[in-house]
């Protein structure tokens, strides 16, 4: 059985929230509620090697204080309710993104649950804080020693985890068909799927859908 580096940009959090007259940061509570089964399921059906999870943007900082404090609060729930099940499940967890923004006690808890789930793992789980993909490049090239040459290897080399595989199949929720700064780099050859449904409907078989379509599709590679 073939497995792939999935990944989910997950868009129409607040439309979902407007929608039932929630305040915007209760559509990202439900998306993080959600999110929690895809991973279990993409777990157990065994066809993801990685699935990665952009969860905050290096743009999201432009929204209201209010709204990016209630998505870091969020972030913290979401780890320390899903710490024992990542433990459980043998999920790696692993963060791209900037460290220089973030709050300390997150980026610890990141790390200490990434120490305790890296043995024998049968799935990683990537999530992308305030990551965007022509930041990640930047910081990969300020990285490099004065005179080094950039080719794909020396670039590659300094990204946040250049032990990861390019991205095969990148799922965008809520019908927007844009990239929008997204892992540049490692999504040069993936094949994208843009699904109609909002991401807090998006669900465990539309997630078995997109992959099994994915499954179907003949990749050339530019060849």
């Amino acid at each position: 059985m073939s497995r792939f580096h999935i990944a989910l940009i997950p868009d129409g959090n607040r439309r979902w929230a407007k929608a039932g007259g929630f305040l915007p940061w209760k559509g990202h509570e439900y998306a993080a509620k959600n999110f929690s089964k895809l991973v279990e399921w993409a777990a157990e059906d065994g066809r993801t090697a990685v699935l990665t999870m952009w969860c905050f943007s290096t743009e999201n900082w432009k929204r209201s204080p209010e709204e990016v404090n209630q998505l870091m609060k969020i972030l913290r729930k979401y780890l320390t309710n899903e710490r024992a099940n990542l433990q459980k499940n043998r999920i790696h967890l692993i963060r791209s993104g900037r460290d220089d923004r973030l709050e300390p006690e997150l980026l610890k808890m990141i790390e200490e649950i990434g120490e305790e789930t890296k043995e024998n793992p049968k799935m990683m789980l990537h999530l992308a804080i305030d990551y965007g993909g022509k930041d990640e490049v930047l910081r990969a090239i300020q990285k490099m020693e004065p005179g080094t040459i950039a080719t794909d290897e020396s670039v590659r080399a300094h990204l946040d985890h250049p032990e990861l595989p390019d991205m095969d199949l990148i799922i965008r929720t809520s019908g927007e068909q844009r990239t929008s700064n997204f892992a540049l780099w490692q999504s040069t050859y993936a094949e994208w799927a843009f699904i109609e449904k909002l991401f807090p409907d998006f669900t465990s078989e539309d997630l078995n859908a997109a992959i099994d379509a994915f499954e179907g599709r003949q990749r050339r590679f530019g060849a």
